[in-house]
């Protein structure tokens, strides 16, 4: 039975991955610090503690076929001032890991933002300003994993995420965010990432996801209220 290993599966893309996962008959080792009371439970999910800070890793890892991290950072005020290293270390901890236990295959979350040269309105940029040390972060972590020649990592660079039922259809680009883009629906992240495990796509690259939505859903309006909605 193929296995995955999953960190972040109590935000809302890993649960996301976690669901489609166990939909296509793998078996899920989760690893957080702490699980929610009544999260899932599933035949096949292994619930395990784990910290993308600890620097040993590698037990966590054996006897897995590949790793995948859908970790994400809370939007409030102390972690946009100082981000904990979740990224940047946490990618170190992950490689350091994979060596040791003889595992290869990587997936994980960037941004479509932690390029600065990505296609995004001014607007965009000039509201989502207080994340820069989130997205800058999240660009030293791709060069973290460049200089990883033995692992065979995928960082992928979602837009601008949106909790919406998954559709399947998604434009993905090597050079910037597809053409007329700008959100990425979580659940249409998740059936990338796990396609791209799967699959072997995107092997040492850090492919943009995204899809045309409702113009509605790509204002700054849509952006206070979702971003700042006290």
């Amino acid at each position: 039975m193929t296995r995955i290993l999953l960190f972040g599966a109590t935000g809302d893309t890993g649960r996301n991955v976690l669901d489609q996962a166990l939909e296509k008959g793998l078996h899920v080792r989760a690893a957080e610090r702490d699980f929610p009371d009544d999260f899932r439970d599933h035949e096949r999910l292994e619930k395990r503690n784990g910290n993308l800070l600890d620097p040993g890793l590698g037990e966590l890892m054996e006897g897995v076929d590949y790793v995948v991290s859908a970790v994400g950072l809370p939007r409030d005020p102390q972690t946009l001032i100082n981000p904990p290293p979740l990224y940047t270390e946490g990618a170190v901890n992950i490689v350091k890991g994979m060596r040791k236990s003889g595992v290869k295959r990587l997936v994980v979350i960037s941004a479509a933002f932690a390029d600065p040269d990505a296609s995004v309105p001014t607007w965009f940029k000039a509201a989502t300003k207080p994340l820069d040390r989130i997205f800058r972060q999240m660009g030293e972590m791709e060069r973290v994993l460049r200089v990883a020649d033995d692992i065979d990592w995928t960082a992928v660079r979602p837009g601008w995420l949106l909790n919406r039922p998954h559709t399947g259809e998604f434009s993905v680009s090597t050079d910037d965010l597809p053409a007329g883009t700008l959100r990425t629906r979580r659940a249409d992240l998740a059936h990338f990432m796990l396609d791209c495990a799967l699959e072997g796509k995107h092997v040492h690259e850090c492919p943009f996801i995204a899809r045309k939505e409702n113009a509605t859903l790509e204002t700054p309006p849509a952006l206070i209220e979702e971003f700042w909605p006290f």
